[in-house]
């Protein structure tokens, strides 16, 4: 995909996205796990996916869909194709947050 000019891979490698993570958790803050549940997404991959649908106008499922078929996301986000990809519904991958 390099070779097509892959935007994501652009961004990937002009910014910094670890640079946001103090301001993501604190703005998110996170539980810290004690009362149990399922552990959250990365603060940073969710700030990532953001980046993808807001770039392609994307719905959350539409954003899921895509996310497991394009392995472009799937490179941008740091993921394989046996990774465990946020649901759309439950996941809080949504552009209000």
């Amino acid at each position: 995909m390099s070779g097509f000019g892959d935007q994501l891979e652009a961004f990937s490698r002009t910014v910094d996205f670890a640079a946001f993570r103090p301001d993501l958790e604190k703005a998110l803050a996170y539980f810290d796990g004690s009362n149990g549940g399922r552990p959250p997404f990365d603060a940073v991959l969710m700030f990532k996916i953001l980046v993808i649908q807001t770039l392609n106008n994307l719905s959350d499922e539409r954003a899921e869909y895509l996310i497991n078929d394009c392995l472009s996301f799937m490179h941008f986000l740091g993921w394989g194709l046996s990774d465990r990809v946020p649901d759309a519904k439950h996941s809080g991958c949504s552009a209000s947050v």
